[in-house]
């Protein structure tokens, strides 16, 4: 007998902005000073189903959420914002940071599964994955 196939449907958003940090772990060397990123920010919704609609997750919904994240961290110092107290500012707290805030705005999400990928430039990121409970 064959087991069954888990079937999961992907849906991504991407979102650009600038932001600024500086790193606080011992020698830091130049990213100890206040620099501004190009950060890449991509919500991956996953899930082995669809919604009423056919839609795993509204993109303008979505597109919402991103833009009110957006004002949140465009052009802001991370190190100054509160979800950044006593962490060092890396993308890989941000990216669980930015997860927290998208996973709380979701209200019984069809999705199961949120990644949040953060570019801070054209070669490096960070990622974290979350279950997403409806």
């Amino acid at each position: 007998m064959t087991p069954p196939t888990h079937d999961t449907y992907e849906l991504t958003v991407t979102r650009e902005f600038i932001a600024q940090h500086y790193l606080t772990v011992p020698d830091p060397g130049p990213e100890g000073e206040v620099h501004s990123h190009h950060f890449t920010v991509e919500l991956r919704f996953a899930g082995p189903e669809l919604g009423e609609y056919g839609y795993l997750v509204d993109i303008d919904a979505v597109d919402a959420l991103l833009d009110s994240l957006e004002d949140r961290y465009r052009d802001a110092l991370l190190n100054d914002l509160p979800e950044f107290a006593g962490l060092n500012p890396s993308i890989e707290h941000f990216s669980r940071l930015f997860g927290d805030r998208v996973a709380d705005a979701l209200s019984n999400p069809t999705p199961t599964r949120l990644t949040v990928r953060i570019w801070e430039d054209d070669t490096s990121w960070a990622s974290h994955t979350r279950r997403l409970d409806g």
